[in-house]
């Protein structure tokens, strides 16, 4: 029961900040790429100043996942890499946190090219 509460946390928190995001797209006319910026800004932002990380150990992967999670987490390897290495840990944290969701990103972006051939829509015929 207890594995249970565990996913049911992390759908419903996961699940409320994809509702934001959408609720976003509806009813203003900010651009998709610019509310994936927000989300990624605002995790930053919230990591940054200690509102994140109790949702993180509420909800786990709900919280993490997300957009707002990649900027927790840079926020995140950025305190600790300054508190390690002093000023050059500002260049260096964030990617250092972020490396495997980064590499995953890429990745996985370059196999969906290459299984499903992407071309330019604009390019009519």
């Amino acid at each position: 029961m207890e594995v249970f509460m565990e996913y049911l946390k992390a759908f419903v928190v996961g699940g409320l900040i994809c509702v934001v995001g959408q609720l976003l797209i509806d009813h203003t006319k900010l651009t998709p790429a610019r509310i994936l910026v927000g989300f990624v800004v605002a995790g930053v932002i919230l990591g940054a100043v200690g509102l994140y990380e109790p949702l993180v150990d509420f909800a786990g992967a709900g919280a993490t996942v997300p957009l707002t999670g990649f900027g927790y987490n840079l926020a995140k390897g950025v305190q600790e890499a300054v508190q390690e290495q002093g000023p050059v840990g500002i260049l260096i944290g964030g990617l250092k946190a972020t490396a495997g969701g980064i590499a995953a990103a890429v990745f996985f972006s370059l196999l969906a090219a290459l299984i499903f051939k992407p071309s330019d829509r604009s390019v009519s015929g």
